[in-house]
């Protein structure tokens, strides 16, 4: 249980600090779409090439153009994000929560409802509508773990370990689901030859793991290349991100017996005498200075390629490539918009299936879980707390704004439309449940910490 807690508290003070980072990019993308001095350098700017190029040969080639600056941030960059996800991923259904069947029950049965439950909404409101909103309804199936995770962060100690052990989680699941809506339904013409090509790869990266192969370069440069086999295949590239996290060893290199003897060994190789002399700053000898090569290189085998890759990622996931692609497409032009906009089309059928979908998925298939006595409920909490954290879930932002760019493709003005209403929907969806959310927890959290938890 204590490696659970480790890794949720890890989990939550990552993406709770990029969260900030997060909001200023996504107001300076309003700022920059709608001011008559930056709309036109803003949207000039996404449509700049992006190549990488060794003769002919174009890595970040678009169907045999190069890539526009936003499409590589929607399918470069952002298959990092995806890849960082699926060693997240990996690591929690290792030593996290979804390591263990009963702790990862609920949790998952709430993401299953928190993603059935918004089409629904999205559906019967799209029903209503005078348009052809179908192809949006996978958009409020996403929570941002980011921004559902800043909002715990807010209130501090007074969230009980456990409630923010099950958002987590709910959102890890949540994400999978993502990833499974993505290479089902937003797959187009598929190469077989490419298709192909990218499994022979892959199957190279199984029998690596399984003969232990921990150079990271190894998993690295074969993954950019099954990356751009299905940039070129018709299926969705970032998917190559996470399939390809799932074969990173989690395993370190060296068994901590063998760590801990080589540690011992080096450091007795210290006399206690010399301690006097080693705590002035003077220089170590060259048998010091291998001894203690020694002792970090051992330290280094001990983190397997899993865990030192996600750590080094993090940051980089967090603070840059999240906020690029919320400032890239989080730009929402206000010019043609009036209030009735935001109560109707597929802004309302998005805003709906977050605010209203999200919530009710969520809560009833909490409920029921634990009516059925299929899993306990998580402790120190309360059904006003499941429903707080329940309308938590309806933040979907970063997946969300994801999913619309491929629901509403194209340069047609009625797609341009579409998109920009869908980003309309996401982002009032998103604050409405958040500001929400906060005051139901701010209301219904008992006033002591949970130091001791």
């Amino acid at each position: 249980m204590s490696n659970v807690f480790y890794t949720a508290r890890k989990t939550i003070m990552q993406y709770a600090s990029g969260s900030n980072v997060l909001i200023v990019a996504t107001i300076l993308a309003v700022i920059c779409a709608n001011a008559p001095f930056a709309s036109k350098y803003y949207n000039a700017l996404w449509e700049l090439p992006v190549s990488l190029q060794i003769g002919d040969f174009n890595l970040f080639s678009h169907h045999g153009h190069p890539m526009s600056l936003m499409q590589f941030i929607n399918d470069a960059l952002m298959a990092i994000f995806f890849f960082n996800i699926g060693l997240e991923i990996k690591r929690e259904s290792l030593i996290g929560e979804l390591a263990s069947f009963r702790q990862a029950l609920l949790p998952i049965i709430a993401a299953c409802g928190g993603m059935i439950f918004p089409v629904i909404v999205y559906y019967f409101l799209g029903t209503t509508q005078h348009g052809d909103y179908l192809n949006g309804m996978a958009i409020p199936m996403a929570t941002d773990i980011a921004f559902s995770l800043g909002v715990l962060t807010m209130l501090g100690k007074r969230v009980p370990v456990s409630l923010k052990v099950f958002l987590t989680t709910l959102a890890v699941a949540d994400d999978i689901g993502g990833i499974l809506v993505i290479a089902i339904f937003y797959t187009t013409e598929i190469s077989l030859s490419m298709l192909l090509a990218s499994a022979v790869l892959y199957l190279i990266l199984l029998i690596g793991n399984k003969l232990n192969v921990m150079n990271k370069a190894f998993y690295i440069l074969i993954g950019i290349a099954i990356w751009y086999l299905f940039l070129s295949s018709g299926i969705h590239p970032t998917i190559a991100g996470v399939l390809v996290a799932l074969t990173i060893p989690a395993t370190p290199q060296v068994a901590p017996g063998k760590y801990i003897k080589t540690i011992r060994e080096d450091i007795e190789q210290f006399p206690v005498q010399s301690s006097t002399e080693l705590e002035t700053k003077s220089m170590l000898t060259n048998r010091q200075l291998d001894w203690l090569k020694e002792i970090n290189g051992a330290s280094s085998k001990m983190i397997s390629p899993c865990q030192e890759l996600e750590d080094a990622l993090q940051g980089i996931v967090t603070m840059f490539i999240i906020p690029l692609f919320a400032f890239a497409n989080a730009g929402i032009y206000l010019g043609d918009m009036s209030i009735g906009d935001a109560f109707s089309g597929v802004a309302l059928c998005i805003m709906g299936g977050l605010f209203i979908g999200k919530f009710i998925g969520i809560f009833l298939f909490t409920w029921a879980t634990i009516k059925c006595k299929f899993a306990k409920m998580p402790a120190h909490s309360n059904w006003k707390m499941i429903a707080s954290v329940s309308m938590l879930g309806g933040i979907g932002f970063t997946v969300s704004l994801f999913i619309a760019t491929l629901s509403f493709p194209g340069k047609e003005e009625h797609m341009i439309t579409l998109l920009n209403d869908a980003k309309l929907g996401i982002v009032l969806g998103s604050i409405l449940s958040g500001v929400v959310g906060y005051i139901m927890l701010k209301l219904t959290l008992p006033k002591q910490s949970f130091d001791a938890e």
